[in-house]
């Protein structure tokens, strides 16, 4: 391990940046070395470029190298307390056999004192019992020696000399000082059996001597080594404390080091600090992963200055684009004309995309044919040519009859076909859509002489701004159609007014003068002179009419102030028939429309009139409540009418007709109340729903 980490740090000793720590200078590897670690930590994602490592296998992870030199180490231990306990084990059992063996000497000496007591003696039975029992109690050391008791423990050093050594001295206590000792007690004693039996003794002794010396020196032996396995255990306690501290340094300290260290450059910005990969555990991949993360960031910082360019030029281009949007947005909401609108439309986008010429058409629907209202760049041939186009006709009328965007790309058409735009020497010709609510209108065209396509966001971008053109130019037709139907609805409204005032008094004149031509042809002058009055009131009344319906039509609103204007139409009401009116004004809403305004203007106006004309009524009231819904009512106390009659008329009633007229253009109900002799009641409403705000 030491080895293989010296040679990684020698691979980085010969680099620049030698003044740095030999820990933050092997950061640095060379360039090529890079795809290796890459290579080795695996794949890598395809959206955020880091790595995705399968599970190492068991024998390379940290956590089993680690556990791997713990077990070994403590098994190294077990081993030396094992034979440290074994050894204690020994020495005690070659103690307690030292100890037996001693007590054979003094037994044999306790022997030969009976034999010469029973001697002495005279021989007695007790003092045979005496020796028979010391000649057991010897028997039974040797035995006891010989098959040793683990549980003392008691054990004969296993060592030949000791062995052969005991197997001598009980040879020689079975086979002659153990039989002399019995025939002492049990025969004839003689001088000459017990001189023998003494000497044969302290041969046995001396045997005895020799054994207990062999085991002495043995367990002498057994304690050395005993000390040098404690001596070896307490080396190994150390030895193994300062391994197990290496290889935790070597292991965990360093590799963290080194990534804290590599951290740090980092932070600093040094994007060109990296990790050598010395191992396959898991620092190993960690390692490999701040490689990769490394260069990731060292890619991005590289490229950041060239990302914010890019971005700050999108952004440009953004602008650009909704800066285009907004002016020709707000161009083609001001009042003007289809071809000043096209004009002004065209100017903008030729200008933004640099095109050479172009055009623009709007569709006949109903003949099917393009008309040129625009045109820039282009000859007046090709104009006169293609002023008016049929749909499907040359490359322009194709795309309108699919009704699809084309960029036609003319340098890949052959020139056989005879474009004119090819032959006027453009290289592109695009055409985009005019359309407003899912209706096609026409379509522009822009010409460049060089090659030229357009991004998604480009085409989006012109899409967008033929749907503007087209919801103008839209607009404006739906404006001019209303307009239409306003002044042909105006002649309708003048006629109704006309055949229900003044009609009715040039017909009461028509019969007026036939009854005086009649008179006077009869020479009736009296019955004329009656007439002349009645002539003279119908026309004056008549030229009242002609005045109120030239004040009516003139009428307008103050300011888009309804009351006010409802004040001054019921004075000049006042003043004209020298009536009782009461105007009633509650609440104060929120201003509607002009519009709808003038509508009940011309309702109150209307219903005025015909109280004068027709009601001879002594008294009106009308009464606005100006609230959540709008009510307006004209009451009046006259002769009143039929109702269910004026229904049946329909139509034929011009007044009450023309003010349901006016009613529904803003969506508010008429009601008509009357009896005859009851007086009338004309009560128009407007739901908040409908209420136009102003």
């Amino acid at each position: 391990m030491r080895r293989k980490t010296e040679r990684a740090r020698g691979l980085h000793k010969g680099r620049p940046n030698a003044a740095q720590p030999k820990n933050v200078s092997s950061f640095r590897p060379q360039a090529e070395e890079r795809p290796s670690h890459n290579r080795e930590q695996g794949a890598a994602l395809p959206d955020s470029g880091m790595t995705l490592k399968p599970l190492l296998p068991t024998w390379q992870r940290l956590s089993t190298k680690i556990v791997t030199v713990l077990l070994g180490f403590l098994v190294v231990a077990l081993i030396a307390i094992g034979a440290t306990l074994y050894l204690s084990w020994q020495l005690e059992g070659s103690s307690a056999a030292i100890n037996e063996t001693g007590s054979v000497r003094m037994q044999t000496y306790r022997l030969t004192l009976l034999v010469s007591r029973f001697i002495h003696e005279g021989g007695d039975a007790q003092g045979r019992a005496e020796v028979m029992r010391q000649v057991g109690l010897i028997d039974n050391t040797f035995a006891t020696v010989r098959h040793g008791d683990p549980q003392r423990p008691l054990l004969l050093p296993p060592s030949d000399d000791i062995q052969d050594a005991f197997d001598h001295t009980e040879r020689s206590w079975r086979s002659t000082l153990r039989p002399m000792a019995i025939a002492l007690v049990e025969g004839d004693v003689t001088v000459d059996k017990r001189i023998p039996f003494y000497a044969k003794a302290d041969e046995f002794v001396s045997n005895v001597n020799d054994l207990v010396h062999l085991i002495e020196h043995d367990s002498e032996l057994r304690t050395a080594w005993l000390r040098s396995s404690q001596l070896a255990l307490v080396a190994l306690a150390l030895g193994g404390t300062v391994l197990v501290i290496y290889l935790m340094f070597l292991l965990i300290v360093e590799p963290v080091s080194r990534l804290q260290v590599g951290i740090q450059r980092m932070t600093g910005k040094d994007f060109t600090v990296r990790l050598p990969v010395e191992t396959r555990d898991e620092f190993g991949q960690l390692a490999g992963s701040f490689n990769r993360m490394a260069d990731r960031l060292q890619d991005l910082y590289g490229s950041l200055e060239e990302r914010v360019r890019s971005k700050t030029a999108a952004l440009a281009d953004q602008n650009r684009e909704l800066a285009l949007l907004y002016d020709s947005a707000s161009f083609l909401q001001r009042p003007q004309t289809v071809d000043e609108m096209c004009v002004g439309f065209f100017d903008r986008i030729a200008e933004y995309f640099h095109a050479d010429g172009g055009s623009v058409r709007v569709l006949d629907e109903r003949r099917g044919t393009l008309h040129m209202v625009v045109h820039r760049g282009i000859s007046n041939e090709l104009v006169q040519h293609e002023q008016c186009l049929k749909v499907g006709d040359c490359l322009c009328g194709e795309a309108v009859e699919k009704k699809i965007a084309v960029v036609h790309d003319l340098r890949r058409m052959d020139r056989d076909m005879g474009l004119r735009c090819h032959r006027e020497g453009f290289a592109t010709v695009s055409v985009f859509h005019i359309c407003a609510h899912e209706q096609h209108l026409g379509f522009f065209n822009l010409h460049f002489r060089a090659a030229r396509s357009f991004t998604e966001r480009e085409q989006a971008l012109l899409e967008t701004l033929g749907q503007l053109l087209g919801i103008a130019i839209e607009n404006q037709r739906l404006a001019s159609r209303e307009r239409e139907m306003a002044i042909s609805e105006e002649p309708n409204l003048v006629a109704r007014d006309l055949h229900d005032s003044i009609a009715q008094g040039l017909n009461f004149l028509n019969l007026q003068v036939q009854m005086l031509d009649d008179s006077l042809r009869s020479g009736k002058v009296d019955e004329a002179v009656d007439i002349v009055p009645a002539l003279r009131a119908g026309v004056k009344e008549s030229y009242e009419d002609v005045r109120e319906l030239l004040l009516n039509y003139r009428s307008k609103l103050a300011e888009d102030d309804l009351a006010g204007a409802l004040r001054i139409t019921v004075e000049k009401f006042k003043r004209q028939t020298g009536l009782q009116v009461d105007l009633s004004i509650e609440g104060s809403g929120v201003p509607f429309d002009r519009e709808q305004q003038l509508q009940m203007l011309f309702i109150v106006q209307e219903a005025l009139s015909n109280i004068r004309k027709h009601a001879n009524a002594g008294k009106v009231e009308v009464r606005m409540v100006d609230g959540r819904d709008f009510k307006l009512s004209i009451r009046d106390d006259g002769v009143g009418f039929d109702a269910d009659t004026l229904m049946a008329k329909g139509e034929s009633h011009v007044g009450i007709n023309i003010m349901h007229e006016r009613a529904q253009r803003i969506h508010a109900t008429l009601d008509v109340q009357s009896g005859n002799g009851k007086g009338t009641a004309i009560v128009v409403q407007l739901p908040q729903r409908h209420r136009r705000a102003a």
